[in-house]
């Protein structure tokens, strides 16, 4: 991270910790996401007026419920009321043990509850956990404790589609059958998934890893596919579609630092949630899609200039999947989000 010595990120967490994990209902707190991704990628100058617009929208911490001890945690489990204890909980865990076991733990508990908080829980714990690795601080740790608070708080299963098939993804995602229902918030879109035809046994196709080692492939094969589809299929939702490609992409970048008998069930976890995304939100018709000739550094600085959370969060992993691909509709991907407000 290229900020680290100023400590740009690291200031602009402690100053969104302040702030709760939600605002205006069910919206998410994007602000540590984004600061991570801005920091990250070269553009920690614009971090701190970008968290100062930002925080313009965003609450207090909710106050506590109580206290949240180990022998709590099963019943507590997708408890809405419960951020605030859920958070402490987790920095209570972090300060007794590393945050490599603590994360090493916990994965599996919440790894079902994928879609919590639109996937915005996951999403929020690879982010930290992106960071953690560059470098160990306290804000760092915080964050840690914030993201996997917020997903526990909000924990919440879709059906499974385990991995068993031999389909590429980038062929699966047109056949995946979609709710009946294409109206009302992520969470009444996805309780339609148990009753819906073909669900899970077309999510289920995708390519089964050979052996454990492939999981990492399969899983950048998954994000890649979403992002280059999302010129086309971003008519559906831009902003939601966007959790398609952003979820897996969390999990992509937290396997390192998980223990390797976790990672087949990530993948499924990972793809389940990207399909289920899919399901609720792919229009029934694509769109014509965009193309570019912007380089990818015009592309990042006309994201960091939109400013938008979901714009500069697909720019992020769109951006790996271009380094990853070289196919510039990852590229295009990021101007139909910027086109689009996403």
């Amino acid at each position: 991270m290229q900020t680290t010595a100023a400590g740009t990120y690291d200031e602009a967490l402690e100053r969104l910790h302040a702030t709760g994990p939600e605002f205006e209902g069910w919206l998410s707190n994007h602000g540590p996401m984004a600061v991570e991704a801005l920091a990250r990628r070269g553009s920690g100058s614009v971090v701190h007026q970008w968290t100062d617009d930002y925080a313009l929208r965003l609450e207090e911490m909710p106050r506590p419920w109580a206290r949240l001890g180990r022998a709590d945690t099963s019943e507590a489990l997708g408890d809405g009321r419960r951020l605030a204890d859920w958070i402490g909980f987790f920095e209570r865990e972090l300060y007794e043990a590393a945050w490599t076991d603590v994360l090493a733990t916990w994965w599996p508990v919440l790894l079902p509850g994928i879609a919590a908080g639109a996937t915005h829980g996951v999403i929020r714990v690879g982010h930290a956990v992106h960071a953690l690795r560059s470098e160990v601080t306290q804000p760092r740790v915080t964050e840690l404790a914030h993201a996997l608070g917020y997903w526990a708080a909000r924990w919440q299963a879709v059906p499974l589609a385990p991995v068993h098939g031999d389909a590429d993804p980038g062929a699966l995602l047109a056949t995946l059958p979609r709710v009946a229902r294409q109206e009302g918030g992520i969470r009444d879109r996805l309780a339609q998934l148990a009753t819906t035809d073909g669900w899970p046994e077309q999510a289920s196709a995708l390519r089964r890893p050979k052996s454990d080692a492939d999981v990492p492939a399969v899983l950048d094969a998954v994000v890649d596919a979403v992002v280059l589809a999302y010129p086309r299929i971003a008519v559906g939702n831009p902003t939601m579609l966007v959790h398609a490609a952003t979820a897996p992409n969390a999990v992509a970048r937290t396997l390192p630092t998980l223990p390797r008998e976790l990672w087949r069930p990530s993948l499924d976890a990972a793809w389940t949630a990207t399909a289920a995304v899919l399901a609720a939100y792919r229009p029934a018709a694509d769109g014509p899609g965009r193309s570019t000739e912007a380089t990818a550094d015009e592309i990042w600085e006309s994201a960091v200039l939109h400013g938008g959370e979901h714009v500069v969060k697909l720019a992020d992993t769109a951006l790996d999947v271009h380094a990853r691909t070289g196919d510039r509709r990852a590229l295009a991907a990021i101007t139909t989000a910027v086109a689009l407000d996403a």
